[in-house]
Order: C-alpha cells, then sequence, then structure tokens
C-alpha cells in the first residue's frame, strides 16, 4: 500500500469552499423541485428574486417573493407523475460577497404517458447575507424542446386536486394574515370573512367578565363588531412569527398587539401566542388565543368601578 506524506503534492486542486457552496445551492435547486420540497427550496432565494423564462414564454423577467415563486411551482410540479432536471457543467465565480453561476440542464415532464422534455442553461446571481449564499436572479435560456407542452393542463389540474403541503400551509398562513391585518385596518369585512361556520375561538386566561370561548361564525362576528369604535392605531402585524406543524392545516403564531383604547384612553400593548386551525377552504376553524390578562384587564378597565359624587 502506497501511503502519501502530508508534504506529497496533489494532482487534483481543491475548489474553494464558497465555490463549492454556491454550486450546492444551485445543484439542489433542480432536486428539491423534483421532490417537491418547497419548503427547502423556498430557503434557497432572496427576499426578492428576479426570474427570467423569457426564452421559453412570452412573460418578461419579473422580481418575484420565494413564497410567488414557490406557489407558482406547486400549481403545477406535484401534478406531474414524474420530472427530473438533470443538471450538468455546473460553474461557479465568486467575487466577495457576491456570485455567479451557469448550469447546463435537461428537464423531463411526465404525465399519463404524454412526455415533454425542455434543454438549456440556467444563469444565475447570488449574495451573501447571514443566511448564507441566496439566489437573487435566475434565467433559463432555452435551447432545444421535444414533445408537447399540453402536458401542462393535466398536471395542474392533478395539482389542483391534490394540494402538496406547501399550497395548504400558505393557505392557512394567508387565513390568520387576513384577520390579523382585517384587526389592524379595521376592516371587519375581512374579518368576518375568515371564520369557518363553526369556528371556535378559545380564551383560557381570559379575565372573569369576559368570555373564554366563543362558539360559530355569527358569535364570532359579534364578539369583534366594536373593535373598530373602540380602538385607534392598532397594529397586530409587528413581529409576526409562523411556527407550522406537521399537520399544514394548522400553525402557531407569534404576534404583538398594540391599539389605543378610546374609552379608556389608555395604550394596549400585548404579546400574543395564537394555535389556529384551518379548513381545505381557507376558513379558520379554531383560533386558540394565549396572552396576558392583566394587560388586556388594565387597557379595557374591566372590573374597574368609578366613584361618583
Amino acid at each position: 500500500m502506497m501511503v502519501l506524506s502530508e508534504t506529497a503534492p496533489s494532482s487534483v486542486q481543491a475548489r474553494p469552499a464558497d465555490e463549492a457552496a454556491v454550486m450546492t445551492i444551485v445543484e439542489s435547486v433542480g432536486v428539491l423541485a423534483d421532490t417537491r420540497n418547497f419548503e427547502a427550496l423556498e430557503a434557497l432565494f432572496a427576499d426578492e428574486v428576479t426570474v427570467d423564462y423569457s426564452t421559453l414564454s412570452e412573460e418578461a423577467a419579473a422580481l418575484k417573493s420565494p413564497s410567488t415563486l414557490m406557489s407558482e411551482w406547486a400549481a403545477t410540479l406535484p401534478g406531474f407523475d414524474r420530472t427530473r432536471h438533470a443538471l450538468s457543467d455546473v460553474e461557479a465565480s465568486v467575487l466577495g460577497d457576491s456570485a455567479t453561476a451557469r448550469a447546463n440542464v435537461v428537464a423531463g415532464h411526465w404525465i399519463d404517458g404524454a412526455y415533454w422534455e425542455v434543454a438549456g442553461h440556467y444563469d444565475y446571481a447570488l449574495i451573501r447575507g447571514d443566511q448564507g449564499w441566496r439566489i437573487t436572479e435566475m434565467t433559463f435560456t432555452l435551447e432545444d424542446e421535444t414533445g408537447s407542452r399540453d402536458v401542462f393542463g393535466p398536471a395542474m389540474e392533478a395539482a389542483a386536486a391534490t394540494p402538496p403541503s406547501y399550497v395548504i400551509r400558505q393557505q392557512t398562513r394567508q387565513a390568520v394574515i387576513d384577520f390579523l391585518q382585517g384587526i389592524e385596518q379595521k376592516d371587519m369585512a375581512r374579518v368576518n370573512g375568515v371564520w369557518a361556520e363553526d369556528a371556535v375561538q378559545d380564551m383560557p386566561f381570559n379575565t372573569e367578565g369576559t368570555p373564554r370561548r366563543v362558539v360559530g361564525r355569527q358569535a364570532l362576528i359579534d364578539h369583534y363588531a366594536g373593535w373598530p369604535e373602540n380602538a385607534e392605531h392598532p397594529n397586530f402585524t409587528s413581529g409576526l412569527v409562523f411556527y407550522p406543524m406537521r399537520d399544514p392545516h394548522v400553525v402557531f403564531a407569534e404576534f404583538r398587539g398594540q391599539a389605543d383604547i378610546v374609552p379608556t384612553g389608555r395604550e394596549y400593548r400585548q404579546t400574543y401566542g395564537g394555535l389556529f386551525h384551518v379548513n381545505d377552504a381557507g376558513k379558520i376553524t379554531l383560533f386558540r388565543e394565549y396572552y396576558d390578562p392583566r394587560v388586556f384587564q388594565y387597557a379595557f378597565a374591566i372590573g374597574e368601578t368609578t366613584e361618583t359624587e
């Protein structure tokens, strides 16, 4: 057996670590898309990404959020029986906290015996931030295609019939956002629209004299009816953080609530935790609300008595 000494020259030059990291991200895009792991795929992109498929379609390049891009892909790719994005000749160049990359690709799409294949190359731009390298630009250049684009119609129908967990999670989060933004904007039509007919709001830490459970859509509409007149300058989306659950219909949210309470003239400053269950129609069926009842009691002067002459 031959043993190389520590000082022996190597015939293979090591690739810089940053180049390897960039190439890994580029290679991961196709793998994660083919395995329908849209949550992990979303994390590869910066807060905004320029996407250009103009050589493949008539659509111009567009600036999109990662969630918008994933929603578009998740509305089609899971409907195929199989997709495969085969990359080759991946190259990367790094300059400080910026990078570019290029990769050849052959992408096959199969459904019900039909097939469509597209070949070309991708060009990427990336930046390095606190979370590592993220894609900021992605451009596809078409070079060849075979088969029929008619595969997309059946794929979109199949994806809509059985939405992937990513789409369901986005719908669950959107129901919560609609509720909180409706409260924030005092848009009661939007607030009232989030509830399922059998919706329940649990408030296990409510103070004495206030309900701990409200059952049914109409009861919830009545419960929030006085909010616009009782609150000024509300803010309920600052610091909103979602914690997804295994069940995509369920999410736990942390957020802060701020408002000036008109009847008492007091400031309301609260920290909330909320467990939300959302049905297939995108309506909230359960909102279990956790907060400090003492803050609520003070801001709304619950239980206080006023002395009179």
